[in-house]
């Protein structure tokens, strides 16, 4: 293994080890120029993978106030043992043990990968009167310790410009796709009428109407992830909808591919929740990449990057019939539909990439070291 002069630690008691933006995204971009290390909490032991070493501090908690005093100590406890000169975190719950990095003479990074007082709002759990409330305590404690910090990378430009208000050293590390993960397109006269949706499966995202949207189009659905609740998968499967599903489950990176590469629209249809309207979601850059045109959400960020790159339709995310209009609009036009796909594959080549952000990455990690 090469050795390089920086010893740098990324922490995690939330994400798993491999997840894209942690592990496949920045450790591996890192690992190119320094000694990457990584903390996690899943139990599943430590290994080296890809000269990353993965350190385990035994399986999370199961609620976030435990993760928050349990995990946390843990994690601050194996951070102190690997000594590294730069700390990069990834949670929330670990802002306090970001805090006695920086005491302790570390260089500290805080990763903010959603934007924490406006989730908030779209927690089901949480009465709708207590939600402002415990939005505004909640931006006041991450804002304290966010100013302590030598950089935040945030995951989109509006979590960017918020932290900028109280701490200079902000920048969006986008959280945009790996262009090797999908290098081959499929014709689109070879493929089936099938649009896809790929990722968490919830009511929060918009799964229910879309697919209840099917049972006015008729049109095949590709669908991987893993659903929230038992409840809420049979309410799925309730529907008239479903028949037209093709469920895969929870799949590797490589079978995303290789479902994108089946369908001709590729679907991400968020409510409307404040979290979401100026969020950049992953799903909808993977399916440009995959040369595949998008129906988004009528968001008005969302509708500009569309309309600028001519890349897909909007619509309301709410509304199943209109959803299945605008698939059945669609799917009749295999020109239009080659056309937009084609943009949005050329727009994620030139800047919606992640080898531009890695590049933003490396250079705070040379200012800092």
């Amino acid at each position: 293994m090469q050795q390089f002069k920086h010893k740098i630690c990324h922490i995690t008691t939330v994400h798993t080890r491999y997840d894209v933006r942690i592990f496949h995204k920045e450790c591996k971009s890192l690992s190119k120029k320094y000694d990457v290390n990584l903390i996690v909490a899943d139990g599943l032991g430590d290994e080296t993978v890809d000269n990353i070493k993965i350190h385990d501090i035994g399986l999370r908690q199961a609620s976030r106030l435990k993760r928050a005093k349990i995990d946390s100590a843990k994690a601050l406890k194996k951070a102190l043992e690997l000594d590294c000169e730069l700390y990069h975190f990834h949670d929330p719950e670990l802002t306090r043990i970001g805090v006695k990095l920086k005491k302790a003479g570390k260089k500290v990074i805080y990763d903010t990968h959603e934007d924490l007082p406006r989730q908030i709002y779209g927690k089901p759990y949480i009465k709708p009167y207590l939600k402002p409330i415990i939005a505004r305590f909640v931006e006041w404690q991450e804002n304290k310790a966010a100013k302590q910090f030598d950089y935040i990378c945030a995951a989109t430009p509006f979590i960017r410009d918020r932290f900028l208000k109280i701490n200079k050293n902000s920048i969006d590390i986008n959280n945009f796709p790996i262009i090797d993960e999908i290098s081959e397109i499929t014709d689109f006269n070879k493929k089936d009428d099938a649009i896809c949706y790929v990722g968490g499966l919830s009511q929060y995202r918009g799964v229910y109407e879309l697919v209840e949207s099917l049972k006015f189009s008729k049109i095949k659905l590709n669908i991987a992830g893993e659903f929230e609740s038992k409840e809420f998968e049979q309410k799925c499967k309730q529907s008239e909808g479903w028949k037209y599903v093709n469920f895969y489950g929870f799949v590797s990176r490589k079978e995303v591919a290789e479902i994108l590469q089946k369908s001709k629209i590729g679907m991400v249809t968020l409510p409307p929740l404040i979290n979401y309207l100026d969020s950049l979601p992953i799903k909808m850059f993977e399916y440009m990449l995959a040369g595949i045109p998008v129906i988004a959400s009528n968001f008005e960020y969302w509708e500009t990057i569309i309309n600028k790159n001519n890349c897909g339709k909007t619509v309301n995310p709410q509304d199943s019939k209109a959803i299945a209009e605008l698939t059945l609009k669609m799917i009749e036009n295999t020109n239009e539909l080659k056309q937009m796909g084609e943009n949005g594959r050329k727009a994620v080549l030139e800047k919606y990439n992640w080898s531009i952000e890695e590049k933003k990455l490396l250079e705070v990690y040379d200012k800092l070291l």
